[in-house]
């Protein structure tokens, strides 16, 4: 639907994406989709390519308490998402030592072999050549580097680092040109009203839905906006390059020549910032607000692990938010992903925390589009509605595990959406310790899907996006420091800061 143009001026960040008058609906192909068939392009949905993508960018910045560290490491944040036929396998992000290709080789060897790699830098050639030899089937990446672009002295620098730099993409191009590998850039156009859908919905999502319901003379659309912008600045200053001619300059020397000409450059260009802006307003749906809206309990269990750091929480319940972009259910988008925490610290960035599964709401796997109903409560023929018929995220995180569930070890939930009846009993036996969620549906039925059980759910230490109240204990408890931090309490380290961007 067209956007009027006062809406349109509000979100000029946005370029008009929609169908030009008279074209026909386009039908496509997508072979990586839950449903393995020609399906209509009835409603905006993110490819698989693009969602990895995002993933990886979203992983460059996985909370870390080690910035400190960073100041002697001339090593870049990088984010990872390895995929084994068409499933996310793990995700990773570079450590103070290694590079988030070194840790995928560390941590998994050989079962990287035919595997898929998204990473939100080019790999370097340390990387790249271990990566190949392994037997990895394909390597695409997010290609801007600031390693090159943003170095001081420009590019004509003599500086040592500067010329180690260029050296290094030179020989990670003569790797690429000699590798059975596919080694590429995969950024693809977004579908008709992405943007738009993705705004909407994230406006709709039920975080910003629990704090209108909370304070109804909030104006709720004005955080959104308000975060979003912040998103969007941090985001481009972080991974796009403004000056196009600098671009142009790191394209050449990371051996990307073809996309300099003119209409591949400018295609380029657009498809990164459309996918960042994504980005921004998918976060943009659980807002950082001062010390009021967090991840809290309402019950103190007498035992039980603590609760992450809100900003760890929040980044996670964003990868499940990204999930959901790809839901084959536009109505109720859910995601769902499953981090688990370990007793040791591993290379990786993320330190005792390692991935178990991702999911997203869809039919059952190689379902025809015309297989299963697709009305919603809003038609009469109640036994032709696709509720019965849907998988739900939390049904496929679990159905799809990259690793098994260990009882030694707290894993933890983050599903965008409170589970329902459906989901709670799944959820209470397969050994799942903490769930982060929204409670806006709890103990309501609506339609044919009841959310009564959740607050019953026993033996799973529940954390809700919810109002902190000063007068109750919340769930910032003391516990022992990680190896990176993450389960080390300060006050200050928790406390929601209005202009807080996406990192600290």
């Amino acid at each position: 639907m067209a956007e009027s143009h006062s809406r349109r001026s509000r979100r000029d960040f946005e370029e008009n994406k929609c169908v030009p008058n008279g074209e026909e609906v386009r039908y496509v192909k997508d072979v990586g989709v839950q449903t393995e068939a020609k399906v209509q392009d009835q409603f905006p949905r993110l490819s698989k390519d693009n969602l990895f993508t995002l993933l990886s960018l979203w992983m460059e910045l996985f909370p870390k308490k080690e910035e400190g560290c960073r100041e002697n490491d001339a090593t870049a944040d990088s984010g990872l998402v390895v995929v084994k036929e068409c499933r996310v396998l793990d995700l990773h992000c570079s450590s103070v030592g290694l590079h988030a290709g070194q840790v995928a080789v560390i941590k998994h060897g050989p079962r990287l072999k035919g595997c898929d790699l998204y990473f939100s830098r080019k790999p370097c050639s340390t990387c790249l050549k271990m990566l190949i030899n392994v037997g990895v089937n394909r390597i695409s990446y997010w290609p801007s580097d600031t390693e090159i672009s943003l170095l001081s002295g420009g590019r004509d620098s003599a500086d040592s680092t500067h010329q180690e730099a260029i050296l290094d993409a030179t020989a990670a191009e003569r790797l690429k040109s000699n590798s059975r590998p596919h080694i590429c850039v995969l950024l693809q156009s977004l579908g008709c009203n992405m943007l738009q859908f993705v705004d909407e919905t994230s406006q709709k999502c039920d975080f910003l839905g629990k704090i209108a319901a909370d304070n109804p003379a909030l104006d709720v659309s004005d955080i959104f906006r308000r975060e979003r912008w912040n998103n969007l600045d941090d985001l481009l200053k972080r991974f796009f390059i403004n000056d196009e001619e600098q671009h142009k300059y790191v394209l050449n020397k990371m051996g990307l020549e073809n996309f300099v000409v003119e209409q591949n450059f400018h295609n380029l260009r657009e498809h990164m910032k459309d996918l960042i802006k994504v980005l921004a307003s998918v976060a943009a749906g659980v807002p950082v607000l001062q010390s009021e809206y967090g991840f809290f309990t309402r019950d103190l269990p007498a035992s039980g692990s603590p609760a992450l750091p809100q900003d760890v929480a929040r980044h996670c319940i964003i990868q499940a938010r990204l999930l959901a972009c790809r839901t084959e259910d536009p109505k109720v988008g859910v995601g769902a992903v499953i981090w688990a925490e370990g007793k040791q610290s591993k290379c990786d960035g993320t330190g005792r925390f390692y991935l178990v599964s991702c999911g997203y709401n869809a039919y059952p796997l190689g379902s025809g589009y015309a297989d299963y109903p697709r009305m919603d409560h809003r038609q009469e023929e109640r036994q032709n509605t696709k509720y019965r018929y849907v998988l739900h995220a939390e049904q496929n995180a679990l159905t799809f595990r990259s690793t098994e569930i260990k009882d030694e070890d707290n894993t933890m939930m983050f599903v965008t959406k409170c589970p329902c009846d459906e989901c709670v009993p799944l959820i209470g036996c397969a050994g799942i310790k903490q769930i982060y969620t929204t409670d806006l549906d709890s103990g309501k039925v609506k339609n044919d899907i009841s959310y009564l059980r959740f607050n019953k759910l026993a033996g799973v230490q529940k954390f809700v996006w919810q109002q902190k109240c000063c007068d109750r204990q919340t769930t910032e408890q003391t516990a022992p420091s990680g190896s990176n931090g993450f389960l080390k309490r300060r006050d200050e380290d928790i406390e929601f800061q209005c202009n807080k961007r996406l990192r600290s």
